[in-house]
């Protein structure tokens, strides 16, 4: 499971996420447990070095033998390499061509692995993938999310289309809670309380909007956004450490920032190896 956690401002996108990943296994009756838990995944990466685009992934964690990290290296590749027909022209490419190239990409390899396979031997998980950055001469971000289903299917959404604010995805519930002062389970909670069904969530709605709290504001500072990605995250990881149940959100934080000028940096950065003893000359 994840925490993954893109925040849109006027200066540009911080992108953040936790390490953990979820191994699960069969149980003797045919379900499914937590056989374990890694904290060092993968999350968030550069598409492509010395351009403004950023990506952020959640759910599914491999396709085949290949983990998602590594499919979007092997994508990043593709989009730097002068003899691909993917190859990105600086001065001519949109951060939407770049994430239907990606939806194409992550349904032909699920295909090749998984097209012919038995339903049942499908992973259950869908995959999630967010693209987000700047197209050549343009001046406000944006944001793709991807969402490959188990059968195969696929769908690409444009977010935070022409505003700004704070999209998430993985498991919710505690940044839910603080940007918008209500759990995702209130209209539940409401029809367990006697409310009709068709009334529940449209209450829901109006409560959210008498108490949620504007944390995003347009004008930003981007440092001030990635302290506030950074404490969202943490939030989360902190929230799932104490409810019950496994701790599927957590190890180290990797942020980083996507801007016109800058492009892509990384912020906070987890390393299987020493920097410094592998030095490129």
């Amino acid at each position: 499971m994840t925490i993954a956690l893109a925040i849109k401002v006027q200066d540009g996108i911080v992108l953040a996420a936790d390490s953990a990943t979820t191994m699960l296994g069969l149980t003797a009756n045919g379900g499914t447990q937590v056989a374990n838990i890694y904290n060092n995944a993968n999350k968030l990466f550069n598409l492509h070095k010395g351009l403004p685009i950023g990506a952020l992934t959640w759910g599914l964690g491999n396709i085949g033998p290949a983990s998602i990290a590594t499919l979007a290296k092997d994508a990043r590749q593709r989009f730097t390499d002068l003899e691909d027909e993917w190859h990105l022209d600086q001065r001519a490419y949109s951060v939407d061509g770049v994430a239907q190239q990606i939806d194409a990409f992550f349904c032909k390899r699920y295909d090749d692995v998984w097209g012919k396979a038995d339903p049942s031997d499908r992973p259950m998980m869908p995959l999630g993938f967010l693209t987000a950055g700047y197209s050549s001469e343009a001046d406000e971000a944006q944001l793709f999310a991807l969402e490959l289903g188990p059968d195969g299917r696929s769908t690409t959404t444009e977010v935070l289309a022409g505003t700004t604010g704070a999209q998430w995805w993985g498991q919710p519930e505690a940044i839910a809670r603080i940007l918008t002062g209500l759990s995702l389970d209130t209209a539940t909670a409401l029809t367990n309380l006697g409310v009709d069904d068709s009334q529940a969530e449209g209450l829901t709605q109006a409560v959210r909007s008498q108490v949620a709290a504007q944390f995003v504001s347009p004008s930003m500072p981007i440092q001030d956004a990635i302290e506030l990605a950074e404490f969202l995250v943490y939030a989360t990881v902190q929230y799932v450490r104490f409810t019950p149940g496994n701790p599927t959100v957590g190890g180290p934080i990797d942020i980083a920032t996507v801007t016109k000028h800058e492009g892509f940096k990384w912020v906070a950065r987890k390393h299987f190896y020493e920097a410094k003893l592998n030095r490129t000359t």
